[in-house]
Protein backbone atom coordinates (compact mmCIF):
# COMPACT_ATOMS: atom_id res chain seq x y z
CA UNK A 1 0.00 0.00 0.00
CA UNK A 2 2.84 2.37 0.83
CA UNK A 3 4.44 1.78 -2.56
CA UNK A 4 1.19 2.27 -4.47
CA UNK A 5 0.28 5.42 -2.53
CA UNK A 6 3.76 6.89 -3.10
CA UNK A 7 3.60 6.01 -6.79
CA UNK A 8 0.21 7.69 -7.17
CA UNK A 9 1.10 10.85 -5.22
CA UNK A 10 4.44 11.25 -7.02
CA UNK A 11 2.82 10.80 -10.43
CA UNK A 12 0.18 13.43 -9.64
CA UNK A 13 2.80 15.92 -8.43
CA UNK A 14 5.25 15.51 -11.30
CA UNK A 15 2.51 15.81 -13.91
CA UNK A 16 1.27 19.01 -12.27
CA UNK A 17 4.74 20.59 -12.36
CA UNK A 18 5.03 22.78 -15.49
CA UNK A 19 7.45 21.63 -18.17
CA UNK A 20 10.68 23.53 -18.58
CA UNK A 21 12.65 23.59 -21.81
CA UNK A 22 16.41 23.93 -22.02
CA UNK A 23 18.31 26.32 -24.27
CA UNK A 24 22.07 25.76 -24.63
CA UNK A 25 24.56 28.08 -26.31
CA UNK A 26 28.16 26.93 -26.77
CA UNK A 27 31.32 28.94 -27.40
CA UNK A 28 35.08 28.48 -27.48
CA UNK A 29 37.56 30.98 -26.00
CA UNK A 30 39.88 32.99 -28.21
CA UNK A 31 43.53 32.86 -27.24
CA UNK A 32 44.75 35.87 -25.26
CA UNK A 33 47.65 36.14 -27.74
CA UNK A 34 45.19 36.40 -30.62
CA UNK A 35 43.49 39.41 -29.04
CA UNK A 36 46.63 41.14 -27.79
CA UNK A 37 48.50 43.63 -29.96
CA UNK A 38 51.80 41.83 -29.46
CA UNK A 39 50.33 38.53 -30.58
CA UNK A 40 48.49 40.01 -33.55
CA UNK A 41 51.49 41.81 -35.04
CA UNK A 42 54.19 39.28 -34.14
CA UNK A 43 54.63 36.52 -36.69
CA UNK A 44 56.77 34.54 -34.27
CA UNK A 45 54.05 34.42 -31.62
CA UNK A 46 51.39 33.61 -34.20
CA UNK A 47 53.33 30.50 -35.12
CA UNK A 48 53.76 29.44 -31.52
CA UNK A 49 50.21 29.82 -30.23
CA UNK A 50 46.86 28.61 -31.47
CA UNK A 51 44.06 31.04 -32.27
CA UNK A 52 41.84 29.14 -29.82
CA UNK A 53 42.37 29.64 -26.13
CA UNK A 54 42.77 27.09 -23.37
CA UNK A 55 40.11 26.18 -20.80
CA UNK A 56 41.92 28.47 -18.35
CA UNK A 57 41.00 31.44 -20.55
CA UNK A 58 37.36 30.84 -19.59
CA UNK A 59 37.92 31.46 -15.88
CA UNK A 60 37.59 35.23 -16.08
CA UNK A 61 34.42 34.86 -18.19
CA UNK A 62 32.95 32.45 -15.64
CA UNK A 63 33.68 35.07 -13.00
CA UNK A 64 31.81 37.70 -15.01
CA UNK A 65 28.88 35.29 -15.40
CA UNK A 66 28.30 35.50 -11.64
CA UNK A 67 27.72 39.25 -11.75
CA UNK A 68 24.20 40.65 -11.56
CA UNK A 69 25.12 43.15 -14.30
CA UNK A 70 24.82 40.46 -16.97
CA UNK A 71 21.38 39.30 -15.88
CA UNK A 72 20.04 42.83 -15.32
CA UNK A 73 20.99 43.73 -18.88
CA UNK A 74 19.45 40.57 -20.36
CA UNK A 75 16.27 40.94 -18.27
CA UNK A 76 15.86 44.48 -19.57
CA UNK A 77 16.72 43.50 -23.15
CA UNK A 78 14.21 40.61 -23.30
CA UNK A 79 11.56 42.36 -21.19
CA UNK A 80 11.56 39.48 -18.72
CA UNK A 81 9.65 41.45 -16.10
CA UNK A 82 6.50 40.91 -18.17
CA UNK A 83 7.49 37.35 -19.02
CA UNK A 84 7.88 36.43 -15.34
CA UNK A 85 4.79 38.48 -14.48
CA UNK A 86 6.64 40.89 -12.24
CA UNK A 87 4.68 44.06 -11.50
CA UNK A 88 5.98 46.68 -13.93
CA UNK A 89 5.02 49.44 -11.49
CA UNK A 90 7.60 48.04 -9.10
CA UNK A 91 10.79 50.09 -9.32
CA UNK A 92 12.82 46.91 -8.81
CA UNK A 93 10.98 44.92 -11.50
CA UNK A 94 14.09 44.47 -13.67
CA UNK A 95 16.21 43.37 -10.70
CA UNK A 96 13.57 40.87 -9.56
CA UNK A 97 13.30 39.45 -13.07
CA UNK A 98 17.10 39.23 -13.21
CA UNK A 99 17.15 37.24 -9.95
CA UNK A 100 14.67 34.73 -11.42
CA UNK A 101 16.71 34.53 -14.62
CA UNK A 102 19.93 33.90 -12.67
CA UNK A 103 18.31 31.06 -10.72
CA UNK A 104 17.19 29.44 -13.97
CA UNK A 105 20.56 29.77 -15.68
CA UNK A 106 23.86 27.91 -15.51
CA UNK A 107 27.13 29.09 -17.06
CA UNK A 108 29.68 26.29 -16.95
CA UNK A 109 32.95 25.10 -18.45
CA UNK A 110 32.49 21.72 -20.09
CA UNK A 111 34.92 18.81 -19.89
CA UNK A 112 36.02 19.68 -23.45
CA UNK A 113 37.00 23.26 -22.59
CA UNK A 114 33.85 24.87 -23.98
CA UNK A 115 31.77 27.61 -22.43
CA UNK A 116 28.14 26.55 -22.15
CA UNK A 117 25.23 28.77 -21.19
CA UNK A 118 22.14 26.84 -20.13
CA UNK A 119 18.77 28.49 -19.54
CA UNK A 120 15.46 26.88 -18.58
CA UNK A 121 12.01 28.29 -19.25
CA UNK A 122 8.42 27.18 -19.85
CA UNK A 123 8.62 28.70 -23.33
CA UNK A 124 11.08 26.82 -25.55
CA UNK A 125 11.74 29.88 -27.72
CA UNK A 126 12.35 32.11 -24.72
CA UNK A 127 14.79 29.58 -23.22
CA UNK A 128 16.87 29.71 -26.42
CA UNK A 129 16.68 33.52 -26.54
CA UNK A 130 17.87 33.82 -22.95
CA UNK A 131 20.85 31.50 -23.47
CA UNK A 132 21.90 33.38 -26.61
CA UNK A 133 21.44 36.79 -24.98
CA UNK A 134 23.59 35.85 -21.97
CA UNK A 135 26.34 34.45 -24.21
CA UNK A 136 26.32 37.60 -26.35
CA UNK A 137 26.40 39.81 -23.26
CA UNK A 138 29.44 38.00 -21.87
CA UNK A 139 31.15 38.37 -25.25
CA UNK A 140 30.30 42.08 -25.40
CA UNK A 141 31.50 42.86 -21.86
CA UNK A 142 34.95 41.34 -22.35
CA UNK A 143 35.24 42.74 -25.86
CA UNK A 144 34.49 46.23 -24.52
CA UNK A 145 37.08 45.78 -21.77
CA UNK A 146 39.74 44.88 -24.33
CA UNK A 147 38.78 47.75 -26.60
CA UNK A 148 38.82 50.21 -23.70
CA UNK A 149 42.34 49.11 -22.75
CA UNK A 150 43.56 49.52 -26.32
CA UNK A 151 41.85 52.91 -26.56
CA UNK A 152 43.64 54.11 -23.41
CA UNK A 153 47.01 53.01 -24.81
CA UNK A 154 46.21 54.68 -28.14
CA UNK A 155 45.41 57.94 -26.35
CA UNK A 156 48.61 57.87 -24.27
CA UNK A 157 50.79 57.10 -27.27
CA UNK A 158 49.06 59.90 -29.22
CA UNK A 159 49.95 62.36 -26.45
CA UNK A 160 53.56 61.16 -26.39
CA UNK A 161 53.76 61.37 -30.17
CA UNK A 162 52.45 64.94 -30.10
CA UNK A 163 55.13 65.89 -27.56
CA UNK A 164 57.81 64.29 -29.73
CA UNK A 165 56.63 66.34 -32.71
CA UNK A 166 56.90 69.53 -30.65
CA UNK A 167 60.40 68.56 -29.53
CA UNK A 168 61.34 67.79 -33.13
CA UNK A 169 60.12 71.19 -34.31
CA UNK A 170 62.07 72.93 -31.55
CA UNK A 171 65.15 70.95 -32.55
CA UNK A 172 64.79 72.08 -36.18
CA UNK A 173 64.52 75.70 -35.03
CA UNK A 174 67.65 75.29 -32.93
CA UNK A 175 69.55 73.82 -35.88
CA UNK A 176 68.62 76.78 -38.05
CA UNK A 177 69.90 79.31 -35.54
CA UNK A 178 73.07 77.57 -34.38
CA UNK A 179 76.45 78.67 -35.72
CA UNK A 180 78.69 76.19 -33.92
CA UNK A 181 79.69 73.10 -35.91
CA UNK A 182 79.97 70.92 -32.79
CA UNK A 183 76.53 71.95 -31.61
CA UNK A 184 75.13 71.32 -35.07
CA UNK A 185 76.57 67.79 -35.07
CA UNK A 186 75.06 67.11 -31.65
CA UNK A 187 71.68 68.42 -32.80
CA UNK A 188 71.87 66.23 -35.90
CA UNK A 189 72.38 63.17 -33.73
CA UNK A 190 69.38 64.17 -31.60
CA UNK A 191 67.38 64.71 -34.77
CA UNK A 192 68.08 61.17 -35.98
CA UNK A 193 67.17 59.75 -32.57
CA UNK A 194 63.92 61.75 -32.46
CA UNK A 195 62.99 60.62 -35.96
CA UNK A 196 63.48 56.99 -34.98
CA UNK A 197 61.34 57.46 -31.87
CA UNK A 198 58.61 59.18 -33.89
CA UNK A 199 58.61 56.34 -36.40
CA UNK A 200 58.17 53.84 -33.56
CA UNK A 201 55.31 55.90 -32.16
CA UNK A 202 53.66 56.06 -35.58
CA UNK A 203 53.93 52.29 -35.89
CA UNK A 204 52.37 51.79 -32.44
CA UNK A 205 49.61 54.28 -33.21
CA UNK A 206 48.67 52.42 -36.37
CA UNK A 207 48.67 49.10 -34.55
CA UNK A 208 46.56 50.29 -31.62
CA UNK A 209 44.16 52.12 -33.94
CA UNK A 210 43.63 48.89 -35.84
CA UNK A 211 42.99 47.00 -32.58
CA UNK A 212 40.47 49.62 -31.42
CA UNK A 213 38.64 49.60 -34.75
CA UNK A 214 38.73 45.81 -35.17
CA UNK A 215 37.44 44.98 -31.66
CA UNK A 216 38.79 41.39 -31.54
CA UNK A 217 36.38 38.74 -30.32
CA UNK A 218 36.87 37.05 -26.96
CA UNK A 219 34.49 34.16 -27.62
CA UNK A 220 33.76 32.23 -30.79
CA UNK A 221 30.14 31.10 -30.65
CA UNK A 222 30.11 27.70 -32.32
CA UNK A 223 26.50 26.81 -31.58
CA UNK A 224 23.65 29.16 -30.84
CA UNK A 225 20.79 27.92 -28.70
CA UNK A 226 17.76 26.64 -30.63
CA UNK A 227 14.25 25.83 -29.32
CA UNK A 228 14.25 22.39 -27.70
CA UNK A 229 12.03 19.68 -29.17
CA UNK A 230 11.12 18.23 -25.77
CA UNK A 231 11.08 19.39 -22.17
CA UNK A 232 14.18 18.94 -20.04
CA UNK A 233 12.48 19.25 -16.66
CA UNK A 234 10.90 17.58 -14.79
CA UNK A 235 12.29 14.13 -15.59
CA UNK A 236 9.02 12.44 -14.78
CA UNK A 237 9.83 8.79 -15.39
CA UNK A 238 13.09 8.96 -13.45
CA UNK A 239 11.41 10.74 -10.53
CA UNK A 240 8.55 8.24 -10.37
CA UNK A 241 10.94 5.26 -10.53
CA UNK A 242 13.19 6.74 -7.84
CA UNK A 243 10.24 7.50 -5.55
CA UNK A 244 8.84 4.00 -6.04
CA UNK A 245 12.17 2.29 -5.28
CA UNK A 246 12.77 4.46 -2.21
CA UNK A 247 9.26 3.85 -0.90
CA UNK A 248 9.72 0.11 -1.38
CA UNK A 249 12.94 0.03 0.63
CA UNK A 250 11.47 2.34 3.28
CA UNK A 251 8.39 0.12 3.53
CA UNK A 252 10.56 -2.99 3.73
CA UNK A 253 12.66 -1.41 6.49
CA UNK A 254 9.53 -0.35 8.38
CA UNK A 255 8.09 -3.85 8.06
CA UNK A 256 11.29 -5.41 9.44
CA UNK A 257 11.33 -3.00 12.39
CA UNK A 258 7.65 -3.60 13.18
CA UNK A 259 8.09 -7.37 12.89
CA UNK A 260 11.09 -7.28 15.22
CA UNK A 261 9.13 -5.27 17.75
CA UNK A 262 6.22 -7.67 17.48
CA UNK A 263 8.50 -10.67 18.01
CA UNK A 264 10.23 -8.98 20.94
CA UNK A 265 6.86 -8.21 22.53
CA UNK A 266 5.71 -11.81 21.93
CA UNK A 267 8.86 -13.21 23.55
CA UNK A 268 8.39 -10.95 26.58
CA UNK A 269 4.81 -12.18 26.99
CA UNK A 270 5.95 -15.81 26.73
CA UNK A 271 8.56 -15.28 29.41
CA UNK A 272 6.02 -13.57 31.64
Amino acid sequence: MLVFITLFVTAVIVFLIPKKYLGVATALPVSAYATDKTGVFSQNLQGLYSALGSPDDLDRILGTARLDTVYNAVADQLNLADHYRVNRNDTDAIQKAAIILKKRTRVIKSDYGELKVKAWDRDRNQAANMANAIMEKLQQIHQDVQTAGNAVMFSKISDEYAEKKVDYQKLLDSMQHTTSASVADLLSIQKVSLLQQMQEYEKLLNQYKLMVDAKPLVLIIIERATPALKADKPERIQIIIAATVLSFFFGLLAAVILERRRMTKSDNLSIA
